[in-house]
This record gives C-alpha cells, structure tokens and sequence, in this order.
C-alpha cells in the first residue's frame, strides 16, 4: 500500500507537469494563430518576396562581404519608344537612336498613355538585347515595391517567371496559379474579379519569350473568369487582352526577337533598355562596385584605379563601347577586382572561372526558342543558347586566333556566323540570335586606324571586333576543348563509336549500324570489325595529345618572349596604356591567354557551371589532355624561358588548378627567375599557390624576384614561397625595415634552406638591419649575405660586426655603398678575420680614403692566428700598385645597378677607381702587366661614359 501511494506521489506532479506544459502549447498555438489570422496577407507577400529577390548569384558576392543591391545599383538608359518606331524595334543597342525617344524611369512606366482608358490596366512591354540589365531592373524593382520606395500605387505586385509558367502543362485558375506560388495570397479578394479591386494588382512576367503566346481565338478561348482552369500560356493572353481582370496592369520583360510576337494593340506601351549610354553611369556603377565598402573608399589604389579607368572610357575606347552593356560593366569590375584586390583571405578565384561565371549569369538557362505555334515536342530539342554560342562566334574567334586577327567584316560574319543553314527552324534560330545575342560578343571597330593594313578591308567596310579582347581568346579556347575543331575522319569515328556503344554485342546488329557509315565491302578486306575500336581509341587519343600540344606551343612562342605577361595584358586593356602610344600598330598579336583559358576550362569548377550551359568536358578528355600537357610543358622548360614566359606558365598552372600536374612541372623547374617582372598582390598569391602543391623537400636553386616592385604586404604574401628557395634575391625592391621582421622570421624558420640572400638597394636602414642580424645565432644555412645600397651606416655596420660571432656558416658578405666610414670598415675586416668561414667582404663605393682602402687589404690578409683564415676585402679595383682579383665583380654590380643610384656619387667613385689605376700603372715595369692595366681602364672608362650618357638623357 505504501509502494502504491508513493508512486502515486511521484506520478501526480509528473501528470501536473505535462498538463501545464499542454496548456502552455495550447496558448501558444493559440497566439501563434491569432497572431498569423491578424497579419495581412500583403505584408507576409512583401516579406517573401524581398527574401526571395535579395538571394544573388554566388558571383555577386565575390566583391565583399557589405554587398549590398541597394547601394550597388546603377539604372540603365530606358527609351520610351512610339507606335511609328515598331519597324525599328529589333535593332542593336548600339545603334539605337536616342533623338526621336524620351527616357524613362521605372516608375514612369505606368503614367497614363493617350490610349489609355478608364477602368483598363496598362500593358508595357519592357525589352531589350542580352546584358542590357532586364533581370536587374526586374530583381530592383521588386525590392523597391518592397521597400515602398517605388510603384506605391499598386497594392499587389507579382511576379512570374515564364520558364517556370513553360513547364507546367496542367490546366490550372489563374487564382489557382498565384496561390500555387504564393499561398499566402490564396483567395485574396484582389484577384475575385469583383468590381475593380484589381486595378491595384500589378503582374510582372520574366522572360516572356519562353512562353510561346498564340493569340490567335482558334488557339486560346477567351475567358473572363479568374477561378476557370486553363494553360498558363492562355491565361497570360487573356490578361493582356483585358478579358481577364482588365483593371490590371502588366509589366513584361523579354528579349529584342520577342517583342514582335505580342500585337501591337495588346501593347500600351514599349520601352527598350539601352544599358549605360555615357561614361558617367559607367563611372558610377565602377564606383559602387569597386569602392563599396569603407576599407576599399579608404584606399589610395582602389580610388587611382577608378580614376584610370575612367579616363581611358572617356578616350571612346574599345572599353566604352563594351561597357555600354552592364554585363560587360560587372565583367570589368570582376576582373579588376581579382586583379588588385586579391588577398590570402579570399576564396581561390581564377580568370577563366570569372569568365565562366559571366556566360552563366547571362546565358545559364537560355535556349534558342521555336517559333510560334511549334509542337511541345520540338519544345523539348530546344539547343542551348551558349553552346549554339560556341559553335558560331566560338569559330569565328578560333579562325581569328589561329589566323592572328582581332578584327572582322561583315562578309566574314556571315560566313562563320551564318554557315550552312537548310531548315526553316535553323533560319529561325539564325535570325533570333543575330537579333538578340550576337552584338553581345562584336561590336563595331572603334579605332580602326590602329590595325594593320592586312585587316583593313579594300572598300573601307566596317570592321567588327570582339567587345573585350579576352573574349575572344577565351571563346576559341572553349571551341577547341569541346572538341568543335574535328576533322571529318574524327566526326566520322566519333558516330561510329556512340552507335557501337548503344548496340549490343549481337555481330548482324553491330554489322547492320556500321554498314550506315562504311561500305560492307571494307569488312572483309580489312576486318573492322576487330581493327575500328583500337583505330578510334588511338585517333580520339592523338586529337587530345594535338590540344595538348597546340596549349604547349602557344605558351612558349618565341615572338611573344618580349611581350608583358598575360596579366599585364589584361591591365591594359582595361585601363588602357599610360604614357605615349605606339607609333606602329604591331602586326604579330600574341594570344597569349589563348592556352590559359585552356588550361582552367579543365578545371572541375568551370567544368561543373560549363555543364549547366550544355557544354560538357568529359572527365576522360581531361585525363588526356593533362598527360600530354605534362609532357610538352616538361619538353619546352628544359630550355631556358624569359622572365614573362615563366610567370604565364604560373599563371597556366594556377588557372588549372591540378596539384598533381603542378608538382610533375615543378620537378623540371629547377630556377624562377622573375626579374623585372611588374609583381601584384595576384602574381605573388598565384607564386605561392602553384609553389604550395610542392613537398617541404622540394627546393628551388634560385628565386630571383630582383626589381619586381615588392612591398611588404606583398612579401607577407611569398613567405611560403621562399621556403623553398635556396637561392633568394629580393634586390632593387621597395623593402623597409618592417619587412626585415618577416624576413627574420623567414631564417628563424627551421624549413627554411636559404643560403644566399640579396636585399640590396632596399631602404632597410640600420633599424631594419639590426631586426635581421637577430635571426644570426639561430640561422645556420645562410652562406651569402648582400647589404649593399641597403642604408646600413656606421651603427649598422658596428651592429653587424658585433652579431658575426654568432653566425658560424657565413662566407661572403656584401656592405658596398653604405656610407660606412674607415672605422666602422676596420671593425668589420677584423670581425671577418676573426669569423671561421668568411672569405670574402665587399666594401667598395664607401667613403674610405686609399690609405685606408691598404690598411683594409693588410688586415685582411694577415689572418686568424688560431686558424690562419685570409679575408679578400674588395674595396676597389686595385690594391695598392697591382688590381685586385675582385674588379671584374665589382665593375659587373657596378654597371647592373648604376642606373638606380645617385650618378654623382657613383661617377666620382669611378674616377677615383681611374686615379687609382692610372697611378698603379706607372708603377709597373712589366709591358704585359701595364697592358693589363690599359684593359681594366677602358672598361671603367666606358662605365663612366655611359653613365654620363643617361645622366645628360634623362637632364633633357
């Protein structure tokens, strides 16, 4: 019994427990409720759609984390265009005529027309070609009635996109319709079609070329009922026929080919988008991408980078004309970005993977569309938009590549764009694309002085270019990776080899598909039936290796050695080339980015959005690509390559971002040498990403990054990189002594193999040495030290031959042209004399007086007495009556860097080195010797005269 009460006890409170927390839910579902039943239908609208329409495109995001659509949007140039117009409706944005038409402003779409009635929605047709910023204006629109910031005078706006209306194919109520998308708004008295609630309804249908209208009365039955069921296609029809809630009105987007297909009487009024007509909205819609956030306003680089390009858009460059078009605005903007604003934090971004992304925005989904009335069936074959894109202009840009031409005629155009057209429905898709798509890619030669004559046409027509030079490269770069460039033996094999892979293994089937394509005959003559699998492998096979190679050659041109490298390149065709123009235009055009963009359309990122466009790189194509690309590159380094060369094989590298290819290269790759090569923040994040995908035991023997124009954020940036280095010369850069804190953590490090490092002609100053002198004690691979031009100074030098001891493995160590005094200079011989292992100690154009210069060669040589160890002190071109064994060192560093220092001083050190063999010369006996002494004279006489010829140069 007390086992009984006690369980009752303990399950009272639990029941309690329960029904409380029961009542509780009740209440709150009952407030949950109450509250949703409160909420106006509209409001929740609202709320969803800003959600839906602020998600963008990952590509978008790509210029900051404070992005915002908002504050980076610019609007286009919208022409009202009048009845009378209609005839020139379908031409190209660029020869649109703004005199005859006024410009408009979303919001005065709808303003009342002289055919507008009392009672009837207006119906406007908003059209325009592809990049001219439809979807923008679209997606803008929305967040604005959103907001409540434009459109107030419409209650209810919603939007549609017609892809997804050309998809449904059961019968449904056009309330029906909107709540299947909107089922907050199902049932809203707005759209009962009582009295005239629907004159605050506004619908907007995306894309309205997709959807196929007919509106013809045998084709789609009138109807003035909102709830009767019926196809999409026939409800729009008579929406815009005002038999279906004619108080209404409706806002339709589409392309230029589609605006013919809606009746003129359906349509209250046209407005075509004509993008960005004058450089300033350009300027603007830079600035608000570029200098979005508060870091980048901030910034110097980033304000003289829209500065530049602002300018050269002004100059009614090939750029300007481009940029008509938003689309090519972003792709400026996304370029430039990568190009400057590329940081270790950013995710991995590539050139071809913007340009990738570019063809998705705007073509991701696009089909070429059937004409009206066509069957759903030939709905389904629809081709791809972007793939007819590569097999047309994709042509023409290989032809242009192959052939070394930029530019192109109107009778070229037709040839390679039109081709061999039979069919009515190819007409049709000829016609829509050239209407629509193809002043996408050419536009008109904006300066066709510029060109050789060879691309001048003989009766003066007009030339046609691609809108960004890339463009083209890269378009030929996918024709030839598709594999589009087959000979008619390869298309033939390629056939046969789908219809034996969808046959079975019956022999009479398999002989009955191949006698389609070869004569029987040929079977027993040369038994295909076993030979043609192995023939097709081994052709299919040597087309990869010929891409392979055809990648290999491009890269490694030799007429293209003394060109800037690629992405220089790309600079200047964005901001144009500062400084005085060419006087000849230059006949052999490199398509240098022509096997990059090969390189990175492998990639598997670009190979997934190609994919989503109808273009399919099979993963087995890649295989062969890369194993012949391996062998060709490994052929070609094993000769020396220039400076720029090397950085686009770099740059090849990254674009492809395969860690295994990139380690096989390297492995060849025993020197980067990158002298005079402009670094960016981009160059030296692609040096230690491609350097990165190697081992820790793989080393360099030499880095050379002398006269690159490195900073110190961008040397943060190579610090993986010259881990691998034994060799490391950062000469003639723009080093402070902050750098010298990194560059002691780089020796501190114990990967690190670094035996020789050069830092002259870097402002490190005494501060800086004396934070690099700390990594000595610890550091036991540096061999080869140079300080010179470094601005050491007497303190720096006593600093340094105090720190010395500490550093057993030094041999050679170079402290010319420091200001160092005889005192300072006595320290450091003796220091050298006293250390193990140094040898040899540079000192020359130093202020020591020739008595000092023999106390320094005397100390020298009088050696450690514990170890006997000689200091060679190189403090001029003689030592005492002989020449030192070190002149032809010092006279080589003196004429490689005498262009970069003070010409006073160095030409006043030179005659003193002339003084001091004129002397040494009388002093000889011998004929050969003063002959030997004649020698060395006139080479510091011809340093001397020519360093007085740049002085007197650069005075005029």
């Amino acid at each position: 019994m007390m086992s009984i009460l006690l369980r009752q006890r303990i399950q009272l409170p639990a029941a309690w427990r329960w029904k409380k927390r029961r009542d509780s839910f009740c209440c709150h579902c009952m407030t949950f409720s109450t509250i949703s039943s409160n909420q106006d239908p509209v409001e929740i609208h609202k709320r969803k759609l800003f959600l839906w329409f602020s998600h963008l495109p990952k590509e978008e995001k790509q210029f900051g984390g404070l992005f915002s659509p908002e504050t980076m949007h610019v609007d286009p140039l919208i022409l009202e265009r009048k009845d009378e117009e209609r005839a020139g409706l379908l031409q190209s944005p660029y020869k649109t005529q703004t005199s005859s038409s006024h410009s408009l402003t979303v919001e005065q779409l709808f303003d009342p027309t002289d055919a507008w009635s009392e009672g009837r929605g207006l119906n406007v047709l908003l059209y325009g070609a592809v990049g001219t910023g439809k979807a923008t204006i679209v997606r803008k629109l929305v967040l604005d009635w959103c907001a409540g910031n434009t459109m107030t005078h419409f209650k209810l706006l919603l939007p549609f996109t017609c892809e997804d209306l050309s998809q449904l194919t059961k019968a449904v109520s056009l309330r029906d319709l909107v709540g299947r998308k909107y089922l907050h708004l199902k049932n809203h008295p707005l759209l009962s079609g009582d009295r005239d609630h629907a004159k605050d309804v506004l619908f907007l249908f995306n894309g309205m070329e997709k959807m196929q209208l007919d509106f013809r009365i045998g084709s789609s039955e009138l109807c003035s009922d909102p709830n009767e069921p019926l196809p999409p296609s026939v409800l729009i029809v008579n929406l815009l026929r005002k038999y279906l809630l004619p108080e209404a009105s409706i806002l339709m987007a589409t392309r230029l080919s589609a605006v013919e297909r809606i009746p003129q009487k359906y349509v209250s009024r046209y407005a075509q988008i004509c993008g960005f007509n004058d450089p300033d909205r350009q300027r603007a819609y830079f600035t608000s991408r570029l200098l979005q956030s508060e870091e980048a306003a901030q910034n110097k680089e980033a304000q003289t980078l829209i500065e530049l390009l602002y300018l050269h858009l002004q100059s009614e460059s090939q750029l300007a004309a481009a940029c008509f078009l938003p689309s090519y605005c972003w792709l400026t903007c996304a370029t430039l970005h990568f190009l400057h604003f590329t940081t270790t934090q950013a995710p991995i971004r590539t050139l071809t993977g913007i340009y990738t992304s570019f063809f998705r925005l705007n073509f991701g989904g696009e089909v070429l569309g059937t004409r009206t009335g066509t069957s759903p069936s030939s709905q389904e074959h629809q081709s791809s938009l972007m793939r007819y894109v590569v097999l047309t202009v994709g042509k023409l840009a290989y032809d242009g590549v192959m052939n070394k031409r930029t530019s192109f005629s109107d009778k070229e155009l037709e040839q390679w764009i039109g081709g061999k057209t039979k069919t009515d429905e190819e007409l049709h898709q000829l016609a829509v694309f050239q209407t629509d798509v193809l002043d996408f890619f050419l536009a008109p030669c904006v300066k066709s002085g510029n060109h050789s004559s060879k691309e001048l046409c003989e009766d003066n027509e007009k030339l046609y270019v691609f809108a960004v030079p890339a463009l083209q490269e890269y378009l030929a770069a996918l024709y030839i990776v598709l594999g589009e460039n087959k000979s008619a033996l390869q298309k033939l094999t390629s056939q046969v080899s789908v219809a034996i892979g969808q046959a079975s293994e019956d022999v009479s089937a398999l002989v009955n598909i191949l006698s389609k394509f070869i004569p029987l005959r040929l079977f027993a003559i040369f038994n295909l039936l076993k030979l043609f699998p192995k023939l097709y492998e081994k052709i299919s096979s040597y087309n990869k290796g010929k891409i392979a190679r055809t990648m290999a050659v491009e890269m490694f041109r030799t007429e293209d050695s003394h060109n800037d490298d690629v992405l220089d390149q790309v600079e200047q065709s964005l901001l144009g080339v500062q400084g005085p123009q060419p006087q000849q235009f230059d006949d052999s055009k490199s398509f240098e980015l022509y096997p990059i963009f090969m390189g990175g359309l492998l990639q598997y990122s670009n190979r997934v959005l190609l994919q989503q466009l109808d273009c399919n790189v099979q993963s087995t194509t890649v295989v062969q690509i890369t194993r012949a690309l391996r062998k060709h590159l490994v052929r070609e380094l094993s000769k020396p390559q220039p400076p720029e060369e090397l950085m686009d094989l770099l740059v090849l590298l990254y674009e492809f971002q395969n860690p295994r290819l990139t380690v096989e290269v390297l492995s060849s790759i025993k020197s980067i040498c990158l002298t005079n090569v402009r670094m960016t923040s981009l160059k030296c994040f692609i040096l230690s990403s491609v350097l990165s995908c190697a081992s820790a035991s793989y080393h360099l023997k030499e880095l050379d990054l002398s006269s690159c124009l490195l900073t110190h954020n961008m040397l943060q940036m190579l610090a993986p990189a010259f881990r691998h280095a034994q060799s490391l010369n950062l000469q003639f850069n723009n080093l402070g002594p902050d750098s010298c804190i990194l560059l002691k953590d780089l020796l501190l490090d114990p990967k690190t193999c670094i035996s020789s490092l050069q830092l002259c002609d870097n402002p490190l100053l005494d501060s800086g040495v004396r934070i690099l002198l700390e990594a000595l004690p610890q550091n036991q691979s540096l061999i080869y030290l140079s300080l010179m031009h470094t601005g050491l100074g007497n303190s720096g030098a006593l600093e340094l031959a105090e720190r010395l001891p500490q550093h057993t493995g030094l041999q050679e160590l170079n402290v010319a042209y420091n200001a160092i005094s005889e005192e300072a200079a006595v320290a450091l011989v003796d220091a050298c004399r006293e250390h193990p292992t140094i040898h040899t100690l540079h000192l020359y154009l130093n202020p020591i007086t020739d008595e000092g210069k023999q106390s320094l060669y005397g100390r020298g040589l009088t050696g450690n007495q514990g170890n006997n160890q000689q200091v060679k002190v190189l403090a001029s071109v003689t030592e005492g009556s002989d020449i030192s064994g070190g002149w032809h060192p010092i006279l080589r560093v003196i004429q490689e860097n005498a262009s970069s220092w003070d010409h006073k001083r160095v030409k006043q050190q030179l005659k003193v080195f002339l003084q001091d063999l004129e002397w040494g010369r009388e002093k000889q006996t011998s004929f050969w010797r003063r002959l030997h002494f004649r020698k060395v004279q006139k080479k510091v006489q011809a340093t001397l005269q020519r360093l007085e010829k740049d002085s007197s140069s650069k005075t005029k």
